[in-house]
């Protein structure tokens, strides 16, 4: 049995630790992944852990395991944000399972949802929205013409996952304090899928234009900062365009994870470099949004 520890915080930025300790792929044998220790876990980790036992399901793989964090609060918060009921059918459940009550919805995240095909996009996103939009105003002092740029920016990523991945995926939205890197509140959209990813999914239109230079971090900034879709239909795959005018507008960050690299547009706040490559590979692709609340003048 091959074990993947699971970092103590897990988020976009530590998938890469986890991702550095996968098997070769595809993985011959059992996978265990051990969380026993994780004392945390952002939208982007719960969306991600996800899209691996996806992925080994699709491959027909033995069913992994996932030691569950020992800590009671964490597992419970893990339940409440809905990523248990799901793992549960992707991984074989190893600790105390908390029981999560219908009570249990947060007023300040949305939980975990599957994205699985093309028409049940208008759907999630309706049931995430109405919900977000809540959020929005109260928690982030966001107003109307923000709120709808959101729902905008949720649905087109989420319809990505439907579009070019080739299988399903998973989206969460949660907010939080961003007190060292920002000072105040944020919301945070992830959205993970394990298809075939940014490089295989451009590689027939775009690839030959690059020639030897053609790979993971090329792919994303075709696609994230040029604009590039694979269809050749006007209109079509123009959603990061339309949610990266959004984010300049509201301070806003989005980072792509796919393959071995990540590619981001980094706000003033932020210190993330625009582009990493040589990192270890992870199934599909992972999209993290995160959008501040309005400063304060002062």
């Amino acid at each position: 049995m091959h074990v993947v520890s699971v970092p103590a915080y897990l988020d976009d930025r530590t998938l890469d630790q986890l991702a550095a300790q996968l098997p070769p792929w595809p993985p011959e044998g059992r996978v265990l992944v051990d969380a026993h220790a994780t004392e945390w876990s952002s939208p982007a980790g719960f969306t991600a852990l996800l899209t691996l036992g996806q992925a080994l399901a699709e491959l027909g793989a033995p069913t992994p395991r996932l030691t569950l964090p020992g800590a009671d609060g964490v597992a419970s918060y893990w339940a409440k944000a809905g990523f248990l009921q799901h793992a549960d059918t992707l991984f074989e459940l190893h600790g105390k399972v908390p029981r999560r009550r219908a009570d249990d919805a947060s007023e300040t995240l949305l939980d975990v949802t599957p994205i699985r095909e093309s028409k049940d996009v208008h759907e999630v996103v309706g049931r995430i929205n109405e919900r977000s939009t809540q959020i929005l105003k109260r928690e982030l002092d966001l107003e109307a013409s923000v709120v709808g740029g959101f729902g905008q920016s949720l649905s087109e990523t989420c319809q990505n996952i439907t579009e070019h991945a080739g299988t399903g995926g998973w989206v969460a939205v949660h907010v939080y304090n961003f007190r060292r890197r920002l000072g105040r509140k944020a919301v945070v959209i992830a959205v993970s899928d394990a298809g075939i990813g940014f490089r295989r999914s451009l590689e027939a239109t775009q690839a030959k234009r690059f020639g030897e230079r053609w790979g993971d971090g090329l792919a994303i900034e075709t696609a994230l900062i040029h604009n590039i879709s694979r269809f050749r239909d006007p209109g079509r795959g123009q959603g990061l365009a339309g949610t990266k005018r959004y984010l300049a507008r509201w301070q806003g960050k989005i980072s792509i994870r796919s393959g071995t690299a990540r590619v981001c547009i980094p706000p003033a706040w932020d210190d993330e470099p625009p582009m990493t490559e040589g990192l270890a590979w992870f199934p599909g692709s992972q999209v993290t949004i995160v959008i501040p609340a309005r400063e304060v003048a002062g």
